[in-house]
């Protein structure tokens, strides 16, 4: 049986057999001896993206992996970082610095805020990410043309990023070609990817992509 930790792009953690190129955390939510998520599904604003390998550590999945002898951070995994994006996760400023600081930047130049803090990305993803309460929003069609590459949104309970002018069907194995935006794709649209995200991707951010979205 998997372990119910893959993380999809509306932010609700999944049972699956695929893992993805990312993992990640929301701290520590999970029972370490039966090896199950607890009811809450965050015990930190920081909802991080992080490298699967870093530096040779090794970690058991969902065990006893603080000093301490007690769960640790439970991990998460993501098929890429535009799938962790869409769930309301940031690149993390421990084992991807310098992608942290990128995303920083550009959050800063555009909210107006010198020398962002953790504090100020965190506290804006938080509010509007869709797994921890924040609104769905609706797209008309000149919205969802305009959206920035690694923007993701939504067609009834099916996901799909925009990249290249075109969307492609997200799944939890990887990416599918789906009519060009410039072809009207009909159905009403939701945003999954938080405004903030949005805002930043914009900037000029070019979050990882998983390799199946160029097939």
């Amino acid at each position: 049986m998997p372990l119910q930790n893959r993380v999809d792009p509306f932010g609700e953690i999944q049972a699956v057999a695929a893992r993805g190129l990312f993992t990640g955390n929301r701290g520590v939510i999970h029972d370490p001896d039966t090896k199950t998520l607890l009811r809450r599904r965050w015990s930190t604003r920081a909802w991080l993206i992080c490298v699967c390998e870093f530096r040779g550590r090794h970690r058991e999945v969902m065990g006893r992996n603080a000093p301490s002898g007690g769960a640790g951070w439970t991990e998460l995994f993501f098929l890429d970082e535009v799938t962790g994006l869409a769930a309301g996760h940031r690149p993390c400023f421990y084992c991807r610095r310098q992608r942290a600081q990128d995303f920083a930047a550009r959050f800063g130049a555009t909210f107006a805020i010198d020398e962002p803090k953790v504090y100020d990305i965190d506290s804006r993803l938080h509010a509007e990410r869709l797994a921890s309460g924040g609104q769905r929003i609706r797209l008309g069609q000149s919205e969802l043309a305009a959206l920035p590459d690694g923007a993701m949104v939504a067609q009834g309970g099916d996901a799909f990023a925009i990249k290249g002018g075109k969307m492609w069907r997200w799944s939890f194995g990887g990416y599918q070609s789906s009519p060009g935006l410039a072809d009207g794709a009909g159905g009403e649209f939701s945003l999954l990817t938080p405004p903030t995200t949005i805002a930043v991707l914009r900037a000029g951010y070019e979050p990882a992509w998983h390799p199946s979205i160029e097939t």
